[in-house]
């Protein structure tokens, strides 16, 4: 009886390892179920050939040489399931990978449909700048604050843009256009951070500008440059941090100059600057090279 038990435990062992095989060397679907069968042919073909091996002993204890062949074919079963369990938990990690990987796509394709229309919107406002009426020109001003403000990786080149726009030559007696150019500035306070503010800082290029009632007051500036600038009536500064070089170089303040309390962390270079009205200096700290080598001082100095 035992040599039975083995040799049929045996063939049928053999069958579950030549479908095993010939599983792996399928592809598809069916191939899942022919695993399952050669699992179980090779469970129970281990079944019959141990116990059937130990029955072939002398004095064989039936019972426990079944017990030991069931254990040697569940432990068939039992790593099956483990195989399973780990092929399962490998393929939701794959799924979960793919999903992944589309969320990501999809917010780069959202990201970049918002940088298409903030480019479009960039575009749109700054050829709206040389339109011939001014409210059309308050208009791209505030689009293009708006478009700083929702997207901080433009606020330099608004910065920029607002600068060169104060930059162009214009006629003082133009009560419009000073309206627009005074937006220009305050839409510039508006960009800039607080004095106290750790970074980034932004430069403001306003070499030979027009500037009338420029308030930079409190505000952190990278660098600051007015070579040439004309400052009419009052212009203040005071409070501010200039974390880069300051260039002053040639430029005329017409009136009031409200610089106290400034901080220049870089040089400042006031070079041939003339002072024609009141300047307010008190306080304010020159931490790099400074020279006023050249410069005017038409009225009082505090």
């Amino acid at each position: 009886m035992g040599l039975a038990f083995l040799i049929t435990g045996l063939v049928v062992f053999a069958a579950g390892a030549a479908i095993g095989l010939g599983s792996v060397i399928r592809r598809g679907a069916p191939r899942e179920r022919w695993w399952l069968l050669a699992v179980v042919l090779i469970s129970v073909g281990l079944l019959g050939a141990v116990s059937g091996w130990l029955l072939t002993e002398p004095n064989a204890n039936r019972g426990e040489a079944l017990k030991t062949g069931g254990l040697a074919g569940g432990a068939v079963v039992a790593l099956y399931a483990l195989w399973l369990n780990d092929r399962r938990r490998r393929v939701e990690e794959r799924r979960q990978d793919i999903e992944r990987q589309r969320h990501d796509l999809e917010s780069d394709r959202t990201e970049f449909d918002r940088e298409r229309v903030a480019d479009e919107r960039f575009a749109r406002a700054v050829e709206l700048l040389g339109n011939g009426a001014d409210q059309v020109r308050i208009g791209a001003m505030h689009v293009l604050h708006g478009l700083a403000r929702s997207r901080p990786a433009y606020t330099q080149t608004v910065l920029d843009v607002f600068c060169s726009y104060l930059r162009i030559p214009y006629d003082r007696s133009a009560v419009s256009e000073l309206q627009v150019r005074k937006t220009a500035q305050r839409l510039i306070t508006a960009l800039l951070p607080p004095a106290d503010h750790p970074g980034p800082h932004f430069d403001l290029d306003l070499t030979d500008a027009d500037l009338e009632y420029f308030d930079l007051s409190n505000r952190a500036i990278g660098t600051l440059t007015l070579r040439g600038a004309r400052l009419h009536r009052s212009n203040a500064l005071w409070g501010s941090q200039v974390h880069g070089d300051a260039w002053f170089t040639l430029a005329v303040s017409h009136g009031m100059l409200h610089a106290h309390d400034v901080v220049f962390h870089q040089r400042a270079w006031f070079s041939g600057t003339r002072f024609e009205g009141p300047l307010r200096i008190e306080r304010t700290e020159f931490r790099g090279r400074t020279t006023f080598r050249g410069a005017r001082f038409l009225e009082w100095v505090r």
